[in-house]
C-alpha cells in the first residue's frame, strides 16, 4: 500500500554504518569511517507501512537517524485537507508505535539525540501544502500540538497563502500567506517553500522573521523545470540563514535515464557554490524500497500522483539510488567529486540538525 493510499484508509552521533551489501543496482560504497560516525538526516523522505524490518534496518545501517516525512495527499483542499492531515498524523502515530525498535516520534532536536543513542530513527512530520490550516490561524496551534513541525506554504497550485510552481502568473504571497508565516514563526513551525513559484518563494523569504526551508527541489540554473529554484532565490535563502534540500527526483534534473547519477551531484555542488556549504542538505522525496518499473508499481504510482505524474517521467529515481542504502552512495560520490568529510557531514545531516535546532528547538 502506498503512502497516501494508506493515509486515506487509516485514520550526539548515530551508530556506525555497516559496509553496504551489493544488492539490486546499488553501487559498492566505501562509507564514512566508524570513527567519524556522521549523522544522516533526510529533509523530506518517505516511510511506508509495507517496509519490512530488514529494509528499515538497512536504512539504519546506512546511517539514517532522522527523517521528516510527508503526511498525506497535498492536493486535497478545504475541510477534506484538514481531515486527511489529522488522519495522516494518527496513521503515522500508529505506524511508529508498531515499530518501536526502529522508529521514534520526534518533536525537538533532543529527540534526534535520543534516537541516535538508541540506534533508532527520529521521525518528524511535514505537510506539503497549507490547505489543512484552511483560513484559521488557530489551526497552526492545533497541528503543532499534534506534532506537525514543518509545512509548505503551497503545493503546485494557487491556494489562500500563495502560488504554486504551476502558477507562473500567480499572486506571490498573499495577505493570508503573510499572516500564516508570522503565525508559524511564532510557534516554531518550519516554513517550507518547496513547490512554490518564484514570486511566492521570494516574498516568503522576505516575510519570514526566521530562516526558511526548501526541503526538496533542484537548481533551475542547471535544468529548466517548474519545480526547480532560481539562483536569485537560492542566494536570498542562504543570506537569510535558510536551508536548501536537493531532491533525488530524476526528472527534475535530466531526461537521461541510464548512467545519469553525476547530474545529481552537479545539482548538490551547484547549490553549495551558490548558497555556501552551510545552507545545503539532502531532501530525497523518495521511497526507500528497491523499485522495479512493473505494471503493478506504475499503476500504484499513477493512482498516488494522479495528474502530477506525466507520461515519460518515469522512472522517478536514479537507479544507483534505488534502495535503502542510497545515502552511502551519495556520500561516496560527493567525496569523489571533491567534498571534504567535514563538508559531507554538514550536507548529509549536520546542517539540517542545526537548522531544526534553530527553528524547532
Amino acid at each position: 500500500m502506498l503512502r497516501r493510499d494508506m493515509l486515506k484508509t487509516l485514520g550526539s552521533l548515530p551508530l556506525l554504518s555497516l559496509a553496504p551489501s551489493l544488492v539490486h543496482a546499488e553501487l559498492l560504497g566505501q562509507p564514512w569511517s566508524r570513527a567519524r560516525d556522521a549523522l544522516i538526516f533526510d529533509a523530506m523522505g518517505e516511510l511506508r507501512d509495507v517496509y519490512t524490518d530488514d529494509l528499515i534496518q538497512e536504512m539504519l545501517d546506512a546511517g539514517m537517524r532522522a527523517i521528516a516525512i510527508t503526511l498525506c495527499d497535498p492536493k486535497v483542499q478545504g475541510q477534506a485537507a484538514y481531515d486527511h492531515t489529522i488522519q495522516g498524523i494518527l496513521a503515522y502515530n500508529r505506524l511508529l508505535a508498531s515499530k518501536p525498535q526502529y522508529y521514534m516520534p520526534a518533536r525537538k532536536v533532543a529527540d534526534i539525540d535520543l534516537a541516535r543513542s538508541k540506534n533508532k530513527m527520529a521521525v518528524f512530520y511535514l505537510t506539503q501544502n497549507s490547505t489543512h490550516f484552511m483560513r484559521d490561524l488557530d489551526n497552526v496551534d492545533v497541528f503543532y500540538q499534534l506534532g506537525l513541525r514543518a509545512s509548505q506554504i503551497t503545493y503546485n497550485s494557487q491556494n489562500w497563502a500563495g502560488s504554486g510552481c504551476q502558477e507562473p502568473n500567480g499572486s506571490g504571497l498573499t495577505r493570508f500567506g503573510h499572516a500564516l508565516i508570522e503565525k508559524m514563526n511564532s510557534v516554531g513551525m518550519i516554513v517550507d517553500l518547496s513547490h512554490s513559484n518564484d514570486s511566492t518563494i521570494a516574498d516568503s523569504i522576505a516575510a519570514s522573521k526566521i530562516p526558511v526551508h526548501i526541503s526538496h527541489a533542484c537548481c533551475l540554473e542547471l535544468f529548466k523545470h517548474e519545480r526547480n529554484i532560481s539562483d536569485r532565490n537560492l542566494k536570498a535563502l542562504a543570506e537569510q540563514g535558510g536551508l536548501f534540500g536537493v531532491t533525488q527526483m530524476r526528472p527534475f534534473m535530466t531526461e537521461k535515464v541510464d548512467n545519469a547519477l553525476e547530474v545529481y551531484f552537479d545539482h548538490i555542488l551547484h547549490a553549495i557554490n551558490v548558497c555556501g556549504v552551510d545552507h545545503v542538505c539532502i531532501g530525497s522525496d523518495r521511497d526507500h524500497r528497491r523499485l522495479v518499473q512493473s505494471k503493478a508499481y506504475l499503476e500504484e504510482l499513477n493512482k498516488e500522483e494522479g495528474s502530477a505524474m506525466k507520461v515519460g517521467d518515469g522512472p522517478l529515481y536514479f537507479e544507483e539510488l534505488n534502495g535503502p542504502r542510497r545515502m552511502e552512495t551519495i556520500w561516496d560520490g560527493l567525496k569523489r567529486r571533491g567534498l571534504s568529510e567535514d563538508a559531507l557531514e554538514k550536507v548529509m545531516g549536520l546542517n539540517l540538525y542545526n537548522y531544526y535546532r534553530l527553528v524547532v528547538g
